[in-house]
């Protein structure tokens, strides 16, 4: 099937309530769709059952709602690529390690992760996902895997082509990640959980998406992910980093810094426009916040506007968001 229209997602994880950084790269992502008139997807991405509850699904459709967004394929709207809970799209994930294993793109892995946290030669990794892989186990012979195996069930890795991942971000601009960035990377635990890494591209193939914007955070996910897109043969959508918002201490804005979650911001009585506003705001898309709905801000929406680097709290931006 042709795409012949822009389609977008927001994919958030229910594990707890939708805080205000959630709301913004929410926001965002809404208003780029909608302002070319495209179509929008909420998926619950839900692969870890032990933090993931549906009391939280519940909340977080509705906070969502209240905020004014909406979107056309979710897990209450339908589609016609369900389910749009990644729990229930498994045999999807199958059927896509079973195309990397037979291109030779996975091997089993059996380090753990203080073997990898000990490595001198373990690659950073990214933040969300700890420490990566030098790529130790794939030189392991048979015998050695046999020997390993009886011992402690493997992972599966995806090993990263060595070269270089440049592609051209909707916000931050031309961005070259250097060869093998993150190290090689987990696309199924050796407790049988699909890594994420996987599960997202595989989705956004499947639902046909051709834009993705997201937090800052996910920044250094895209060169894996567009590694597994081309091992896939799929062509990657075109992707865009919105900043994220930091505490006045520095640190990722959360519930030390007071209020952070819709919900609690709605039950002290401010407005769903008054949120908006301060989120366009902040972000840069309009100079001086002022109440708006998501709806309002489609025609000034201009991705040059929004900020690059990480927005910084003053102490009282709790205070200013309040009704008088």
């Amino acid at each position: 099937m042709s795409v012949t229209r822009v389609r977008g997602r927001f994919a958030p994880t229910p594990s707890g309530r939708l805080h205000l950084g959630n709301a913004l790269s929410a926001l965002l992502a809404w208003l780029q769709i909608r302002a070319e008139s495209g179509e929008m997807i909420l998926r619950l991405e839900d692969l870890d059952r032990a933090r993931c509850k549906p009391a939280y699904a519940a909340q977080l459709l509705e906070d969502m709602r209240w905020l004014g967004l909406d979107w056309e394929e979710g897990p209450d709207a339908g589609g016609p690529w369900a389910p749009y809970e990644q729990s229930l799209r498994s045999e999807r994930y199958e059927e896509a390690l079973g195309i990397l294993k037979r291109e030779g793109h996975l091997y089993e892995c059996f380090c753990s992760r203080a073997d990898l946290l000990s490595a001198a030669s373990a690659p950073h990794g990214l933040a969300s996902e700890g420490a990566g892989c030098a790529g130790e186990c794939r030189r392991l012979t048979e015998a050695q895997k046999a020997e390993r195996a009886a011992k402690k069930s493997p992972a599966l890795r995806f090993a990263m082509p060595d070269r270089a991942f440049p592609f051209a971000d909707g916000i931050a601009g031309t961005v070259v990640f250097p060869a093998g960035a993150g190290g090689d990377f987990v696309v199924r635990r050796a407790d049988g959980v699909i890594g994420y890494q996987l599960a997202v591209v595989v989705d956004d193939i499947a639902m046909r998406v051709t834009d993705v914007l997201r937090g800052w955070d996910l920044l250094d996910s895209t060169p894996r992910q567009l590694a597994l897109y081309e091992a896939l043969g799929a062509a990657p959508p075109r992707f865009a980093h919105g900043p994220l918002l930091l505490g006045p201490d520095g640190s990722r804005l959360s519930k030390r810094h007071g209020s952070v979650s819709l919900a609690e911001l709605r039950e002290q009585g401010l407005p769903a426009e008054r949120i908006v506003g301060w989120l366009a705001a902040a972000s840069g898309l309009i100079e001086i916040a002022t109440d708006a709905s998501p709806r309002e801000l489609v025609a000034v929406w201009r991705p040059e506007r929004v900020k690059r680097e990480a927005v910084r709290l003053n102490e009282d931006w709790l205070a200013a968001l309040m009704p008088d």
